[in-house]
């Protein structure tokens, strides 16, 4: 799980069945002061960030843990929006 901060979406009319209904984010890693700090990758939305906003991002199979979602091709997902950083 690493922050990020969304910085735009994606569009997709076609894509695979199991991303049908998924909003697509376009997000760049941050370090804990939320400077860029990596590529910038796409991640499906599961808890309705906006644009500008930092997230927290998680990867791989534990993404997909939900029933509906284990056989998805989803490999990153938002899955929290970040009030605050407190260091």
């Amino acid at each position: 799980m690493y922050i990020a901060k969304v910085v735009g979406n994606v569009v997709a009319t076609k894509k695979n069945d199991t991303l049908l209904g998924s909003k697509l984010m376009i997000v760049q890693p941050v370090n804990s002061s939320l400077e860029n700090d990596g590529q910038e990758e796409v991640a499906a939305d599961f808890v309705g960030a906006g644009i500008g906003e930092y997230v927290l991002v998680g990867s791989g199979s534990s993404v997909r843990v939900e029933e509906e979602r284990k056989r998805s091709t989803i490999d990153l997902a938002i899955i929290g929006i970040i009030d605050d950083v407190v260091r």
